[in-house]
């Protein structure tokens, strides 16, 4: 469904990426310029509770005066030069007049970048391929390599098998970058099907590498150029090893492990091979053991005491005369009045405050919460199911809104229309010549301000100019915001039925946006490999999250506001903290592109799936998979926890819609193992977690939701 399209140098990218080097090259800079200050300042806190500051933005420079930084540090100059000199070859006259004027730098000091400048920094930075071993002999190395894993014991076997497919990545590249274009043809050839089936799509991009020239700007080449491959193994395999390479004198595998691998050593028992599959799949391997170790806060926000009762009841005795009135207990809300150890602060970050209607809201949902079903294997849910028919335009997304009240759908043809789920027809907003003559104190101001000629089942949007590839509703159903092919996210009004707010930051298709629980702040990503998280009241993001190695296909906000997941094409889910901006979860097992994640209502736990048709179930607060639910036979693109949490629905493109007992998994999984040794944790496959399978006539499943009532609505497109 969705389509990158071919990345092309733009002047918005080229002045991105300049304006990130100069905060990088003036970083170390004495007397630091306004212009470091600037940049400095995105990595603090968000603005204070109560303040709508706005952060600044790498793309905004202020334009005050600063003192000029000494000449006399030679080293100093030549970085200010070489900033410069990027300016000048990307055309960027503005940013590159202010610097010079703030470093007084005369324009005769600053000459273009020359052909061979260029070409000496790229043989810089892909030095570490350069060799002088025998070409011929790289065969013999990686076969004898094998051989020599092969006569292993089983229970080193496993372990040392993941080294293969980094080592024979990095000694095609070597051959590649030292000029043997024929052995590294024939290498190719030879070796590459020995690799596993979900680094395949990797191998045929690399295969497109076969010049030295070729290395430069190619996506997956840069990738291995600038990260390490992460592998986790056994301190006696990893010792066993390396005294095989050390005996052999296998002088390229040597510098191939200790250059370009990141090998991450543990002290304990051997991973089995279950083990090691399931936590293997993503461009660069595993991730690192210290990177899940940060303390993240999954537990829920206090709720504000609301003073308003809940529905009572009436007794009547066998004579029909009424007795006292009962009022009704909410377990729910006693529940969540007492304090979560592993919740943040109601004021960690700074969130909307409570209004009026927000409260008469919490109450009618806590009212449902009193009539919700229970629903698992032993109570299924009942399922409503909406086909759009006749969708010519052909659908691409389908959102349902949190009180089931409204569905929306995004169309090819980027248009977005948003049909009522009720009774409750939909309505635009008088004129402002009407509106002035309603009497403002009358309680149903809202209702009057209604025009019911306007009256229908549904509304049509207009504005994008691509495909509409994600919408979604806040929660108080006032505004919906959407995402589209054409870079930019639009915030439109439900009440008069228009776009309020163009919001452009994206360089390329943004796959996918939503709003945050609380209202106020919305997450979005796409194509250019990093997500953002903005406020509704300003036009630039708050936050830019950079680490993915590959198109960010969907983000999600946790419950509680405070953390944003993100899921990449680089195949690795990761959890991102609001506040300091910092990656406080690197989660790898999927062995395709993840398309969807979901939270579960308690926070505690994360559900991810995409085109490898698994579903995943992670624990947030150790950042361990707990289960891989497999049943799928095509993309997963939509999952939905139930209101307490007991049960997961999932959709997707093999027309199915299916449930699977999280409950279940909870039971047989030991949540007190120790995770600090990779080899003594354990992943729920039973095959029994699947519970119900429901098939549609011919309609791919792009939605499931659960009411308040735990009924489950599922929506998606007829196909002919």
């Amino acid at each position: 469904m969705r389509c990158p399209t071919s990345e092309s140098n733009t002047v918005q990218a080229a002045h991105q990426q300049a304006n990130y080097n100069i905060n990088a090259a003036l970083a170390d800079i004495k007397g630091k310029s306004v212009v470091a200050q600037c940049h400095e300042s995105i990595s603090r806190k968000m603005a204070a509770p109560g303040s709508h500051t706005v952060l600044p933005t790498p793309g905004v420079l202020p334009s005050q005066n600063e003192p000029i930084i000494p000449k006399s540090d030679v080293s100093d100059k030549q970085t200010l030069l070489a900033v410069l000199q990027f300016l000048k070859k990307n055309n960027l006259k503005g940013t590159e007049e202010l610097l010079k004027q703030e470093a007084g730098i005369k324009d005769d000091e600053v000459t273009p970048q020359s052909t061979t400048a260029t070409e000496s920094d790229v043989s810089h930075a892909l030095a570490a391929y350069k060799s002088s071993d025998d070409p011929s002999l790289y065969s013999d190395y990686y076969t004898d390599l094998k051989a020599f894993i092969d006569s292993c014991l089983d229970v080193h076997k496993v372990e040392l098998a993941v080294i293969l497919y980094p080592v024979f990545v990095h000694m095609y590249l070597e051959l590649v970058y030292n000029g043997h274009e024929t052995y590294a043809v024939e290498f190719f050839e030879k070796f590459h099907s020995d690799q596993e089936d979900y680094y395949q799509s990797d191998l045929r991009q690399l295969s497109t590498v076969v010049k030295r020239d070729h290395m430069q700007g190619n996506t997956l080449m840069e990738n291995f150029k600038s990260s390490k491959f992460v592998i986790k193994m056994s301190r006696d395999s990893y010792i066993h090893l390396k005294r095989r390479l050390q005996e052999k004198q296998m002088k390229p595998l040597l510098n191939i492990v200790q250059e370009h691998l990141f090998v991450d050593v543990f002290d304990g028992m051997p991973r089995n091979k279950q083990q090691i599959q399931l936590s293997s799949g993503a461009i660069l391997g595993e991730s690192e053991r210290e990177a899940n170790r940060v303390k993240v806060y999954y537990g829920l926000l206090k709720e504000p005491d609301i003073n308003i009762p809940l529905e009572e009841e009436e007794d009547t005795g066998e004579d029909d005369k009424p007795k006292k009135k009962k009022q009704k207990k909410d377990p729910l809300m006693m529940k969540k009045s007492k304090n979560d150890p592993n919740a943040p602060q109601n004021n960690r970050i700074p969130l909307p405050e409570l209004k009026d209607s927000d409260k008469i809201e919490k109450v009618t949902v806590f009212r449902e919460t009193t009539k919700r079903v229970k629903v698992g294997s032993s109570n299924m849910p009942s399922i409503c199911f909406y086909t759009l028919l006749n969708s010519f335009q052909g659908a691409t997304c389908v959102e349902i809104s949190e009180d089931s009240s409204l569905l929306a759908a995004g169309f090819s043809n980027s248009t977005i229309r948003v049909y009522s789920l009720n009774s409750v027809k939909l309505r635009t907003m008088k004129k402002s010549k009407d509106l002035d003559i309603i009497d403002k104190e009358a309680e149903d101001v809202l209702e009057r301000m209604m025009d019911d000629r306007t009256a229908s089942d549904h509304k049509v949007l207009l504005g994008h100019s691509g495909p509409v590839y994600a919408t979604n509703f806040s929660r108080d159903r006032k505004f919906l915001i959407s995402a589209s092919e054409d870079g930019t996210i639009r915030l439109w009004s439900l009440l008069t039925w228009t776009n309020l707010v163009c919001y452009k930051g994206h360089i390329y298709p943004v796959w996918d946006v939503k709003f945050s629980p609380h209202g106020h702040y919305f997450v979005s990503c796409g194509h250019d490999k990093t997500a953002r998280v903005w406020s509704t009241d300003h036009s630039q993001p708050l936050r830019i999250f950079a680490g993915h190695l590959s198109d960010v296909d969907c983000a999600s906000f946790h419950p509680n506001s405070n953390y944003i997941a993100t899921g990449s094409s680089d195949r690795v889910v990761r959890m991102w903290d609001n506040l300091t901006g910092n990656c406080v979860r690197i989660l790898t097992g999927h062995k395709g592109a993840v398309q969807v994640l979901c939270f579960s209502p308690d926070g505690r736990f994360l559900a991810s799936s995409g085109v490898d048709r698994c579903v995943l179930l992670w624990d947030i607060s150790s950042g361990s998979l707990l289960s891989n639910m497999k049943g799928h036979t095509d993309t997963v693109y939509c999952l939905a926890f139930s209101r307490e949490g007991a049960t997961l629905a999932s959709g997707g493109l093999d027309n199915y819609v299916r449930l699977w007992d999280v409950h279940k998994v909870l039971q047989e999984v030991d949540m007190e193992a120790d995770l600090s040794i990779p080899s003594s944790f354990t992943v729920n496959e039973n095959p029994n977690l699947l519970f119900g399978s429901f098939p549609t006539k011919s309609t791919p499943v792009l939605a499931v939701h659960f009411t308040r009532r735990n009924l489950l609505l599922a929506s998606g497109p007829h196909q002919t």
